[in-house]
């Protein structure tokens, strides 16, 4: 019958019935349609111009989480402003919406519409207040607040592929831009001719870059690409900032040094982060595994594979602690103290506790003629209802995270308290 799915007919069932049967359209079982299908509840507070989102609260929502809906659209990217009273988003394609929280809704203010491709990448200076953007158009801009109005500015990336990921660096007088290009941009503002230039770091970088986190000296580059490989550069830019001093990863800095190259990710390499000193770095890859290297300890790399699906995003949350989440639409702590010692500890989600009982073949039958429809037992058990795409800080910093935020392919995002 298509859709590589198939129902059993009874040898008694009468014919006209396998007729209608054969009729009925099958609904995939995909978890996105599965959340089409129950989200029109929320979505009936934001009939109309679709700028108001508000607050869901699911039965069983525990005080430390809050589930928010922005429609029906996959969210592939989020950035806070400074005081998290502002969020920018873009809903998978080429318009980065800004909210606003007033009272318990998130209204939407502004749009950001310069690019011509799908948004890609999103950073926002705490600082600055500058909004930085990336797309697969291969364009990234700068946008600065003037006279009440975002005015973006071109950077002259000089890249062939779409971009993919981008990042401010601590002191946000440059940021970094990953692409499919096999190549980083490192951007920076020229006073003299008034513009945003970019050095390349191109080997041995083989494939697409896919993640980018910065080291808290504001120097040191951790990169994750689609070649299974994942490596810290040295993004000293000796136009604008000071010659570094040593580390724990490194002495020698000249630009695009290669100061760690871990070949054996397993997979590509989804996340990267560096911990709040910097002496560690964690990353996800594709096979489900989440690593750890510690150059304190001669940069040793410890692995762990894990029973979930693939994480897709990582951040730590303290000196020890690190969420990561993904296809398993929800996240997940771990800890790591030492060499060897990289530990799986809890999903960090809400279980719903469901009732079902058991339905003989012939009821499911009299349900289909009846309603035309299955009954629907695939319900996730998690407040997201889709992958999760991106995990951030909300408050406090990666010494000791408060609260983060999440955002998924089911169009929502959740803001958890992370409890120490």
């Amino acid at each position: 019958m298509g859709h590589g799915r198939s129902l059993f007919i009874y040898p008694d069932t009468p014919s006209s019935f396998h007729s209608l049967l054969q009729d009925l359209p099958l609904r995939s079982q995909s978890r996105g349609d599965q959340h089409s299908c129950r989200l029109p509840r929320v979505h009936e507070h934001t009939q109309g111009l679709q700028s108001n989102t508000h607050s869901c609260s699911p039965a069983g929502l525990r005080s430390d989480m809050s589930l928010h809906s922005f429609g029906l659209e996959p969210l592939s990217c989020h950035a806070w402003n400074k005081d998290r009273t502002q969020i920018a988003l873009s809903p998978n394609n080429n318009v980065v919406n800004i909210y606003e929280k007033k009272a318990n809704e998130w209204v939407k203010t502004e749009e950001l519409t310069e690019h011509s491709g799908r948004i890609t990448g999103i950073d926002w200076a705490p600082e600055s207040n500058r909004i930085v953007t990336c797309a697969s158009d291969r364009n990234a801009y700068v946008w600065t607040r003037k006279d009440g109005v975002w005015k973006p500015t071109l950077v002259l990336l000089r890249i062939n592929r779409a971009a993919t990921c981008v990042k401010w660096s601590p002191q946000e007088n440059k940021f970094a831009l990953g692409s499919g290009a096999r190549l980083i941009s490192v951007c920076y503002f020229d006073k003299e001719n008034d513009w945003w230039l970019s050095k390349h770091i191109k080997k041995p970088i083989c494939s697409t870059v896919l993640s980018l986190s910065w080291h808290p000296n504001n120097i040191l580059l951790a990169a994750g690409s689609a070649d299974l490989h994942c490596r810290v550069f040295s993004a000293y830019i000796k136009d604008i900032e000071d010659k570094p001093g040593p580390t724990a990863w490194g002495a020698k800095m000249p630009f695009g040094e290669v100061l760690l190259e871990h070949k054996d990710c397993g997979g590509w390499v989804h996340s990267v982060s560096f911990s709040p000193a910097g002496d560690q770095l964690a990353w996800v890859a594709h096979n489900s595994s989440i690593s750890v290297a510690d150059a304190t300890q001669g940069k040793q790399v410890t692995q762990l594979n894990t029973r979930h699906l693939p994480l897709v995003s990582v951040l730590f949350a303290s000196a020890s602690e690190i969420v990561a989440a993904g296809h398993d639409c929800c996240p997940h702590q771990f800890t790591f103290k030492s060499p060897g010692s990289l530990e799986f500890v809890k999903k960090l989600d809400m279980t719903k506790q469901t009732s079902k009982g058991s339905m003989s073949a012939m009821q499911h039958f009299r349900n289909l003629d009846k309603k035309a429809t299955e009954e629907d037992e695939k319900d996730l058990n998690t407040l997201h209802q889709n992958s999760i795409t991106q995990l951030c800080v909300v408050s406090g910093d990666k010494s000791k995270v408060d609260k983060y935020s999440s955002v998924g392919l089911d169009g929502a995002m959740v803001i958890w308290t992370f409890k120490h």
